[in-house]
């Protein structure tokens, strides 16, 4: 079982096409370089290129992150992802199934305007120089997209976890640099009693 799945959402309204044989959403689950409050703990963005390598894979689309309502999967071509210059570029087509006329209707009527997506980070940074933490998202392993209907940040508790494992390498090169310092010093101060007492010694 995967652990440490996070979700993030993109509000910023999802198109719906329709063609004689086809129904298209399309929107973008993710934006790039765009700050975002994460429960009020710290401020995070996605850099460009965080997606390049996630995007191969067998990838599902879902509805409100829950995978027993796919309705669309790259395998089958019925769902299509990509990074541009904007972000995550999603376009799902939905399926003749339950819930996927459900969503089509719902996306219609502006009930649904949000996409999100489902993943894990592997390369991050971190900057607290400011009032409040901000991290970057490098690189990450994408679990699975969804047309939701809360586009609210979730799972902030992992986030946190990251930071505090970031702070305790942070502390600990501090301290190394810390101790390192201190030897240097110790070293100039002996140095320094050993030529006062050469000085003494001429005098």
């Amino acid at each position: 079982m995967t652990t440490n799945i996070e979700k993030r959402s993109c509000a910023d309204g999802v198109e719906h096409r329709a063609a004689s044989d086809k129904r298209t959403l399309v929107g973008y689950a993710a934006k790039f370089d765009r700050l975002a409050s994460i429960g009020g703990y710290f401020q995070e963005k996605i850099a460009p290129g965080a997606f390049a390598s996630a995007i191969g894979g067998d990838i599902r689309a879902l509805v409100d992150h829950d995978p027993g309502r796919v309705i669309g999967r790259t395998k089958s071509g019925t769902l299509r992802l990509a990074e541009d210059g904007t972000g995550l570029r999603v376009e799902i087509d939905v399926p003749d199934t339950t819930d996927g006329n459900d969503l089509w209707v719902l996306v219609e009527r502006g009930d649904i305007s949000g996409m999100s997506f489902g993943f894990r980070v592997t390369k991050e940074t971190w900057d607290e120089t400011g009032d409040v933490p901000v991290r970057t998202i490098e690189k990450l392993e994408l679990h699975e997209v969804s047309a939701v209907a809360w586009p609210a940040y979730e799972d902030t508790t992992i986030g946190l976890r990251s930071l505090e494992a970031a702070r305790a390498e942070g502390g600990s090169a501090s301290r190394n640099a810390a101790a390192a310092a201190r030897r240097v010093a110790d070293k100039r101060a002996a140095m320094e009693q050993k030529i006062r007492g050469i000085r003494q010694e001429v005098s």
